[in-house]
Order: structure tokens, then C-alpha cells, then sequence
């Protein structure tokens, strides 16, 4: 049987129709497949491989690590140097109250870590959350998606959860003093790289301060350089309770955190302590790759280059006819009338070389989200391709 055909067979499906591309190798802004085809990366692993794929400097790393160990004991209780080094340097990059950083396996995790530390510090359950936003799939994750079509189906989740839509004062009149968290996404990402409002991010703060609940942003898919600033928060200058990151942060492998004041995160060591514990969460060797991967991105100041890529983006956009598209940073949404007219020209894509697809919830969107280190001429060919697709 072929590799397809196994993975078809034994590994458990999340469509009925999955891509089922068999790539075996991934370099800098190239995937490759087992017959050799290349493909321009134009999702980064959705905002994982913000450095691109198999850095040298990474691949070390975790080499390096892999060598000494891998795992000595459950998440919180042992000195491991990499977490502790990379926490150290991911605090240097924070405002001053963001002090503490609780590693996890993943995004996910981290959001889930987020509500359990909210309901821990003010004793409320209330949680607010956006329409059309995603933190992630288990089961608390899954309560705060801004989408009945995902919750509907496992219900029942998580109770005194509320969704109101993003830039809507609805959703500010909602915090009240029964509130325990608010969790935002500072640039919504599924719904297709929708940018907050920045009174409205403003008045959530100040909402929040007034009657003393928490403000999570979730900065998975933001955070590491995606907007052209290292985190979204820094285009507003407001600085949350919680931040949550993900995707980017591992380097390539996975980690997520929630980082919080040292004050409120020290509720899980009592009443009952080990509150919040993982095996796996901070691995050691998913820590050094991410260390690894950051000082990569700060060295070689690719934050600091995105404005100019961003630039070359928006006309390429505006050249090749893609008008109605978002952009913020090197991350960009294209609409089109339908899924139909967007399924077709990433089938094209796809199939010309060109690795690409839609936002979770919007059909109608094209993702571009690659790796900050892709060279203008892959942009050019990518939307040379997206346009051609278009006349097919």
C-alpha cells in the first residue's frame, strides 16, 4: 500500500475529502511532495513557521536538547533550563506585569489554562467572548468559539459563556461585575485578518478595570512578528491581564502559554495545589526550539521587514485585480463572491505549485499567512498564480 493509502486508511480523517498531499520535505518558504513537486508555502504551517521551515539554527537546537533530555517529570515542579530560559527572554519582549509565563502543549491549553486562572482570581464564571472567533478545540476552547455550527454538535459545553460580535459595544455593556474573563482576539484571525478597533480594544480595558475582570488576548496566530509588530498589542498600547500565544512559539514544534502577572498565576499552587498541570506542557525540547526560533527572528530582524513585504503584498493585491482583501502585516484575507470562486482558484493554486486556503469561518476568504522570511519574487509567482486561477 502507499503511504496515501495508509494514511487514508489508519489515520483518523478530519474532512471526508482531505488534501492528502504526502509532503516529505520542507525548506525555508518550499514545501516538497514524494514526487518531487515544489510548492510555494503560503500558510506557514497557519502562522507556525514564521522563520520558515527547518531553520539550521532550530534544527540544532533541538538536536542539542534531544541529546541531554527530552522529558525528567510533569510540567511545574522540576528546574528545566530551557523553559526557564525561554520564559526569561519571552518576559524581556512583555510590558512589566506580564511577568509569568505557564508553558502548555498548545493554543488550545493555553485558553483553557486562561478561564481556569480567571474563574481561580475573582470567584465569578462569566466568560465574554466574540462571534466568529477561535481559541482552540477541546471542550472549554470549543465554548468560546464564535460559531454554533463547531458547538452545536457537543453540546452541552461550557454554561455562562456569551458571544457578541467583534467591534460592537454590545459586547462592552456585557461586562459587568459577575464577569470573570473577556477573552479577544487583537487582530481576528478566522474571520478573515479582522484588525480591532482601537476605542472599542480601549473601552474592553476600561471595562474590564471597572469591574474587575480579566482581559485575555489571544495572540496565537498574531503573536512572533505576523502584524509587523512582535505582538498585535503593540499597535494599541494596551497591555491585557492574560496573553495567550501558540502557533509561532514552539518553532515549529508544539508549545503554547498563557502569561500572566506571578501574582494571579500563583492560585494554582494552593486550594488545590498542582491547579494546573500537564505532562508534556513546556517540553524541554519544544522550548529550546522556540528560543532557538526567536533569537532567529530577532538577529536577523525579520519583525522589522514585514512592513516592507506588506507593502510589496498590497500591490500585488491591487495589481492583480485581489481589491477586496484585508491586510495587516504579512497575513492577508482575499474575498471572493463564493466559496465556490475561492475553492476554485486555491484548487488551482495548489495544483500550479502554490500551497494555500480559506479561513475557518470565511468560505470566501484565500489565506496568505507565510513564513516572514519568503522573498518578494515567491509572492509575485504566488499571486501570478491566484490570478491566472481566477481566468480558468
Amino acid at each position: 500500500m502507499t503511504m496515501r493509502q495508509l494514511f487514508l486508511q489508519h489515520i483518523a480523517q478530519t474532512t471526508d475529502n482531505p488534501l492528502a498531499i504526502e509532503f516529505t520535505k520542507a525548506e525555508c518558504c518550499t514545501l516538497y511532495d514524494a514526487t518531487g513537486k515544489t510548492y510555494i508555502d503560503l500558510i506557514g504551517g497557519i502562522s507556525v513557521c514564521n522563520i520558515g521551515h527547518s531553520h539550521p539554527q532550530v534544527v540544532a537546537a533541538i538536536t542539542k536538547q534531544a541529546s541531554l533530555y527530552m522529558h525528567t517529570m510533569v510540567y511545574g515542579e522540576i528546574v528545566q533550563g530551557p523553559q526557564v530560559l525561554y520564559a526569561q527572554k519571552l518576559i524581556s519582549l512583555l510590558p512589566q506585569q506580564l511577568n509569568c509565563v505557564h508553558f502548555t502543549n498548545s493554543g488550545a491549553e493555553a485558553a483553557e489554562g486562561a478561564m481556569k486562572l480567571a474563574k481561580r482570581v475573582t470567584g465569578r464564571s462569566k466568560i465574554i467572548a466574540c462571534n466568529n472567533s477561535y481559541h482552540g478545540s477541546t471542550q472549554g476552547a470549543l465554548s468560546l468559539i464564535g460559531s454554533e455550527y463547531w458547538r452545536n454538535a457537543y453540546r452541552p459545553l461550557l454554561p455562562n459563556v456569551f458571544h457578541y460580535n467583534y467591534n460592537c459595544n454590545t459586547f462592552i455593556n456585557a461586562i459587568d461585575s459577575t464577569t470573570a474573563c473577556v477573552f479577544v482576539e487583537v487582530v481576528q484571525a478566522e474571520s478573515g485578518v479582522t484588525p480591532a478597533n482601537k476605542i472599542w480594544l480601549q473601552n474592553i480595558k476600561d471595562a474590564c478595570a471597572k469591574h474587575g475582570a480579566l482581559l485575555v488576548f489571544d495572540e496565537i496566530q498574531t503573536g512572533f512578528g505576523r502584524t509587523g509588530k512582535m505582538f498585535a498589542m503593540e499597535h494599541y498600547n494596551i497591555t491585557p491581564d492574560v496573553l495567550l500565544l501558540g502557533k509561532a512559539l514552539g518553532g515549529g514544534m508544539p508549545l503554547g502559554a498563557f502569561i500572566a502577572n506571578k501574582k494571579l498565576l500563583n492560585v494554582f499552587t494552593h486550594n488545590p495545589l498542582l491547579g494546573n498541570i500537564s505532562t508534556f506542557a513546556g517540553h524541554p525540547v519544544s522550548c529550546a526550539a522556540g528560543l532557538a526560533a526567536l533569537h532567529v527572528l530577532i538577529n536577523e530582524e525579520w519583525v522589522h521587514k514585514v512592513a516592507d513585504n506588506q507593502a510589496h503584498l498590497k500591490n500585488l493585491l491591487q495589481q492583480y485585480g485581489f481589491i477586496n482583501s484585508n491586510v495587516f502585516g504579512l497575513w492577508a484575507a482575499v474575498n471572493f463572491d463564493s466559496f465556490t470562486t475561492n475553492k476554485k482558484i486555491i484548487d488551482y493554486c495548489i495544483s500550479q505549485g502554490v500551497f494555500t486556503d480559506w479561513f475557518l469561518f470565511n468560505a470566501k476568504a484565500l489565506r496568505i499567512s507565510p513564513p516572514l522570511i519568503i522573498h518578494k519574487n515567491q509572492l509575485t509567482t504566488a499571486l501570478q498564480t491566484m490570478a491566472r486561477g481566477l481566468d480558468i
